[in-house]
């Protein structure tokens, strides 16, 4: 791996959005967006109508889709940062730990427990490819064996 990743090898890890530049043009307004939840009012109106709050951003039809499901890994994958996004959940009233399970596409109890025992192993973890050539690797054993 060269001193600078390539995207390729950021997208190679497992259960990471990390957050490139790339990621933070794209999630500009998504991000925008989520900043605009410090403020009371506009908690409020949000939590009051969703959509209509959102029409004041632009947003892409893919983000808006994803902010109104809720659904966290998806912002991340359209350039939302992780604190940011947190903002969405605290104007639900969820912590931040549910959030980072949500995130983790995790059950939030799940998520604890991997964290209290020291976080994801590395087992797994590391590489998609890597586990592709051990996923085959392990077929090819099955089969011979």
């Amino acid at each position: 791996m060269s001193a600078v990743p390539s995207r390729r090898e950021l997208d190679d890890i497992p259960g990471t959005y990390v957050f490139t530049g790339e990621r933070s043009r794209r999630g500009y307004e998504l991000n925008r967006f989520c900043m605009s939840l410090l403020h009371a009012a506009d908690r409020e109106a949000f939590r009051a109508d969703a959509e209509g709050f959102l029409s004041r951003f632009p947003l892409s039809d893919d983000q808006r889709a994803a902010v109104l499901a809720r659904d966290y890994i998806r912002m991340l994958d359209l350039g939302g940062n992780i604190y940011y996004l947190a903002k969405i959940g605290a104007a639900d009233g969820l912590s931040f730990q549910t959030v980072a399970a949500l995130q983790a596409g995790m059950e939030e109890a799940a998520y604890v427990d991997m964290m209290v025992g020291g976080g994801r192993p590395l087992a797994g973890n590391r590489s998609r490819a890597e586990n592709a050539a051990s996923d085959a690797a392990n077929d090819t054993g099955r089969r011979d064996g």
